[in-house]
């Protein structure tokens, strides 16, 4: 693999992955369980889905093939997305997104943390802009899973049923491949091993202040985001969001 090759494989990562969280969020659009909480929800996916647009752009400069953000947003099958499957799964009940919110957030925060002294400039300003939104997004979800957590017996145990549906697909979190080690090396990304143990330890912290247990680590999972091998939850996803785009293509109004 090229340098180059690389350097595009994990912008798409980035990219994708706070698109479809961003997506997944304004699922939440009029169905929210208040008011403050629909605003923050679409606020914390509006970020995400401007940081998607920042990766997504530099991806496809680098592509070379005439494409921009939106191509790359609305016209990929579900093969080529390259996502974290986390992100990828349905919202749930609200402890079920509160828990993938605040399980991606932590694994975010360390990442952009990381690139934000990355020696290209262009992703160390992308990264700095966006640790500052993902520091109110970790802080946000965090209070709200020990609010859940340590609440009532109903949130507790429904934040116990969250985090077993889950967790599993934290793994894509804590291990590392080849790409991301390589541009380690280069100075480009930040060490794998750094970004999963900072996470393991933040993760930790708030489960123990939300009184819930701390689930064993997440073993190998047959499926994998990085190489285009999604749940079935994400077809469904991008079949939403890209309708308009697939059914008019370039259409402007």
């Amino acid at each position: 693999m090229t340098a180059k090759h690389d350097l595009i494989e994990y912008l798409l990562r980035l990219g994708d992955s706070a698109l479809v969280q961003g997506q997944r969020l304004c699922e939440w659009c009029g169905k929210a369980p208040a008011l403050e909480e629909e605003l923050a929800l679409m606020n914390v996916g509006l970020d995400l889905v401007g940081q998607a647009r920042n990766w997504l752009e530099y991806a496809a400069e680098l592509q070379g093939e005439g494409r921009d953000a939106d191509h790359l947003a609305y016209r990929r099958d579900e093969r080529a997305y390259r996502n974290l499957l986390l992100v990828e799964q349905p919202n749930g009940d609200y402890a079920v997104t509160i828990t993938k919110q605040f399980l991606y957030d932590a694994w975010h925060f360390q990442v952009l943390h990381g690139l934000s002294n990355s020696s290209d400039e262009r992703i160390a300003g992308i990264a700095a802009k966006a640790l500052k939104e993902v520091t109110y997004h970790l802080r946000r979800s965090s209070e709200w899973v020990q609010r859940l957590g340590d609440g009532t017996e109903e949130s507790h145990r429904r934040m116990l049923a969250a985090t077993r549906e889950v967790w599993r697909f934290t793994v894509e979190l804590v291990n590392g491949d080849e790409v991301e080690q390589r541009l380690a090396a280069a100075g480009i990304a930040a060490e794998p091993a750094d970004i999963a143990a900072a996470w393991r330890a933040r993760v930790a912290d708030t489960f123990a202040s939300a009184t819930l247990p701390l689930p064993e680590p997440a073993s190998h999972f047959y499926l994998s985001g990085r190489r285009g091998l999604h749940t079935e939850h994400l077809g469904l996803l991008l079949a939403e969001m890209q309708f308009l785009q697939r059914a008019h293509p370039d259409a402007s109004w």
